[in-house]
């Protein structure tokens, strides 16, 4: 893949606008909007550090994207995601693991009800998902026929500064990074109703893939989005993926027990018109 820029303007955006790939100085900024954006999720519950750590996770891995949005030099937005969820998760667990279950299991020490929440809504599926393999492809699948499916797992734009096409453009830039690094696909889930993003990405192009529902009963849908290959990637084929391919948020396996984002968010704070 060519070079990844550090930053890049648009014509369509406000003057002074710029997007560039996330770094530690930009983690408060982050963590504190991821917070405040997704408050129902689980991995905020289990505080700061943890999600400072997590969240780490993505600039350090090979296999995801992290990317700040800047309007005249100040933070105004944030998108992770993964093009490769498995070898994002096994980067997560060699480079990361042993200090996010630290962190973890401090935090859970220190509140047994969350402890038991997480024991009775996810200690089973996060042992069966964090076991270190990569599913088969399907029968008849030619080698090298489908790329990996890329996650969308978390986009946010603040208040003062929506409907100036900022999340858009960290979306597209998510989506041109994941074609070029050879995803055949990108996927994301988002609440579903008027509590989501699902008119937005109806109109720009994404397909609903299904519904499921978190832990605490929280309705998600599922949209994906197919990719145009560049023509000197191998694999260009377009293929069909079910909606269980969303991974979790945590970088487990595609094809997971349930396609929602691992901590219980829809993963998405855009305005209807980005």
């Amino acid at each position: 893949m060519d070079e990844k820029p550090r930053t890049a303007a648009y014509t369509h955006t406000p003057p002074g606008f710029t997007v560039r790939f996330m770094n530690d100085d930009d983690l408060p900024f982050v963590v504190r909007e991821h917070q405040r954006h997704f408050p129902h999720g689980f991995f905020p519950h289990l505080g700061t550090a943890f999600l400072t750590a997590y969240t780490r996770a993505y600039p350090t891995s090979p296999h995801s994207l992290a990317f700040i949005a800047e309007l005249d030099g100040r933070r105004v937005g944030f998108l992770v995601g993964v093009t490769d969820p498995v070898l994002h998760r096994r980067h997560v667990l060699r480079a990361h693991g042993h200090r996010l279950a630290g962190r973890a299991a401090l935090a859970l020490l220190r509140r047994p009800r969350l402890a038991w929440h997480f024991v009775r809504t996810r200690l089973p599926r996060y042992s069966q998902e964090l076991t270190p393999h990569r599913g088969a492809e399907p029968d008849g699948t030619p080698p090298g026929a489908r790329g990996p499916v890329a996650v969308l797992a978390h986009v946010a734009v603040l208040e003062q500064v929506r409907s100036l096409g900022i999340g858009t453009e960290l979306v597209e830039r998510f989506t041109r990074h994941a074609a070029a690094a050879g995803c055949s696909r990108v996927a994301l889930v988002t609440a579903s109703g008027g509590e989501g993003a699902g008119r937005y990405y109806q109109r720009h192009g994404w397909l609903r893939r299904g519904e499921t529902r978190t832990p605490e009963g929280r309705r998600l849908v599922t949209y994906e989005r197919a990719l145009h290959l560049p023509a000197w990637l191998p694999g260009t084929a377009t293929v069909e993926v079910a909606a269980e391919v969303l991974a979790e948020e945590a970088g487990a396996a595609a094809g997971g027990a349930a396609p929602d984002t691992g901590d219980g968010t829809d993963g998405h704070d855009l305005p209807a018109n980005g």
